[in-house]
């Protein structure tokens, strides 16, 4: 590591990137600031309101997001760290030999802040896609240009990548799962509630108007938009929902090829594996074998008028916010206005950088941890880490309900914890990719068949588990039940949560709570199904299992349950907090590839990068089972 940013300082230095202004963060910041607090209020009655309650007197929800808080504090400060290095580095002459990573960063982020480019080219540079689509002329055209939008990590129809096999978490087997979906989840489809219809209208008028941005006429992108909202949602009613979505054992039926064309008597799987060139697919595992017989159905009855108009309409929903302005505000208004209530679009740079930490993450990852995560800081945190695991182990040891051998079991799981802090010790190399100024969207595709690509190379290999799941300036943590493992980003590993030079008291009680999360996370509803190895086994004795069900059910009661008039009622925190709450309500990914949202990146079923982050999202960014610290 020593030698690593001895070798980027250099080049740093060399090309002048260290010249400037560098962003202002929190280190400066007191640790515990008394001026947040509000001490009228006693701690016994309300303590969150006694710590924060002046912090939440005079801080608005900025216009550009839909919620706030410390996450989203430290999310700006690590977007003007990365503004600064992403700047220099597209002003700076590099030799790509030398520095790679450096001509990377800076032509990825000169090509996004290149509108003048972008206004003129609109769609021009996804013409061929959208020429493909409108070749179909059968069904077995069809189902090869959804392998094809697979390749560039346009989830059409369903989803389909690599994951951790769950009873043998050493190798990567094939993984087929529920998906296609242009909004969050089934439940945007088929609830009949009031909020939800409105919902499907304005999508319904969303989908028209990108449409119409394509140059369809507007009777026919309303037609058109129509029958796109009725194919999906005859794949949502197909779909599990996000609770069936958690239990690990349903979404686990591991089959040969022959079983899973057994599924699909309409499409040939032979045919879907060519095109993503997957020479052998060996074992796969079909999450959810009733989405696959409903989805044949759906391919052989829909029209291909009706396919091409979906296929266009999954192109441009991913693409969009790397297109000209009248599609980036569109995308904005539906997926942030309408199903988040964010009221402003962030700043160009602000949407170019997060799209970079997608795209690029480890390349300007590298950089970013070079100036703002030193070797002291990871070795601080590690021992934290260390000592909160000593501390649950404690624990468990001491619990009343649970009997000797299960005991035993979870002890050996939390002792094999792997934990891995800041940055990834093994870098992606990113030399096969073509990173240029030229059309923006075209980075971004590349940059997505890039990662697709390398996704359909890991099925039926070892694990490596060397991999991260998200990039190092992430503003977030994640467990991992395949790898058992809780990764920390650099990004996360800064003020307010992490002080590398400040009191025990303080790093505990702030990233001490984010450790404690993740390291729980472990002995969850899904987590406690999975042992030391990462593997799907019961390691429960019948009696300690019937006592976490009985535990975990009372304290669903206990959530969902009203105050009584005899006890302490909560008092309201503030209006602009209740109206967060309510705004986060949707804070699901949209479906779309691009989309912004971290959350997405936690919450995919099995690999790398971020899936909350539920619903798959892009299984091709992220093949780890991993949860938002949230």
């Amino acid at each position: 590591m020593k030698s690593f940013l001895a070798t980027i300082i250099s080049l740093f230095c060399a090309f002048g990137l260290l010249a400037g202004p560098q962003p202002q963060i929190a280190q400066n910041q007191p640790p515990l600031d008394p001026k947040n607090m509000d001490t009228s209020v006693k701690p016994g009655d309300d303590f969150f309101r006694y710590a924060n309650g002046a912090w939440i007197k005079r801080t608005e929800i900025p216009p550009e997001y839909s919620r706030w808080g410390a996450f989203n504090e430290l999310i700006e400060r690590n977007s003007d760290a990365l503004h600064v290095i992403a700047e220099k580095a597209s002003k700076t002459p590099v030799d790509p030999k030398l520095a790679p990573e450096t001509q990377k960063v800076g032509d990825y982020y000169a090509s996004g802040m290149d509108e003048k480019t972008i206004e003129a080219m609109r769609t021009k540079p996804l013409q061929d896609e959208f020429n493909k689509i409108e070749m179909i002329k059968d069904r077995q055209d069809v189902l090869a240009e959804i392998a094809h939008l697979h390749t560039i990590s346009v989830n059409a129809f369903f989803d389909f990548g690599a994951g951790q096999d769950a009873k043998d978490s050493t190798r990567d087997i094939a993984q087929a799962v529920q998906g296609g979906l242009g909004m969050p989840d089934r439940d945007y489809y088929t609830k009949q509630d009031a909020d939800m219809k409105e919902k499907r209208e304005k999508y319904v008028a969303h989908v028209a108007k990108m449409l119409t941005f394509l140059g369809e006429p507007a009777d026919k992108a309303s037609d058109d938009a129509k029958k796109i909202l009725a194919l999906e949602t005859k794949l949502a009613e197909a779909s599990r929902t996000r609770v069936q979505l958690r239990d690990p054992i349903k979404n686990y039926n591991k089959m040969g090829v022959r079983q899973l064309q057994d599924l699909t008597p309409d499409w040939n799987w032979s045919d879907y594996f060519k095109k993503i060139n997957l020479v052998e697919p060996g074992d796969i595992n079909v999450h959810q074998p009733e989405f696959f017989k409903s989805a044949n159905d759906l391919f052989r009855s829909a029209s291909l008028d009706d396919w091409k108009a979906y296929l266009r309409w999954q192109l441009i929903n991913a693409t969009a916010p790397d297109l000209s302005k009248d599609f980036v505000d569109e995308d904005f208004d539906f997926k942030e206005r309408v199903l988040r209530g964010t009221q402003q679009i962030k700043p160009r740079w602000k949407r170019v950088i997060t799209s970079e930490d997608e795209a690029i993450g480890e390349a300007l990852g590298k950089l970013y941890v070079a100036f703002d995560f030193p070797p002291e800081a990871k070795a601080r945190a590690l021992e934290l880490v260390n000592n909160l695991k000593e501390a649950l182990a404690e624990r468990i040891k001491t619990l009343e309900w649970m009997d000797e051998p299960t005991k035993q079991e979870a002890l050996k799981k939390l002792a094999a914890f792997t934990v891995k802090i800041g940055y990834p010790d093994k870098w992606l190399d990113y030399s096969l990719l073509q990173i240029d100024r030229g059309p923006f969207v075209l980075n971004t595709v590349r940059a997505e068949k890039f990662e697709a690509e390398r996704d359909v190379n890991k099925i039926g290999k070892p694990v490596d588990r060397t991999d991260w799941g998200m990039t190092p300036p992430t503003v977030n943590a994640y467990y991992n039940s395949n790898m058992n493992e809780i990764v920390f980003p650099a990004g996360i590993l800064q003020p307010p949560f992490f002080y590398p030079d400040a009191d025990d008291a303080v790093n505990y009680g702030a990233i001490g709570a984010v450790i404690g999360h993740e390291m729980t996370h472990g002995f969850d509803d899904q987590g406690r199904q999975f042992d030391a190895r990462g593997n799907l086994r019961d390691w429960w004795t019948p009696k300690s299992a019937e006592e976490f069900k009985k535990r975990t059910a009372n304290l669903h009661k206990a959530k969902t349950s009203p105050i009584s008039a005899e006890s302490n009622s909560p008092t309201p925190r503030c209006k602009r907090r209740s109206t967060n709450i309510r705004k986060n309500e949707e804070k699901k990914s949209t479906g779309s590839h691009r989309n912004k949202d971290f959350s997405c990146r936690l919450r995919r079923f099995g690999g790398r990068r971020f899936a909350t982050k539920t619903k798959s999202c892009d299984l091709r960014r992220t093949r780890i089972r991993r949860r938002n610290i949230g």
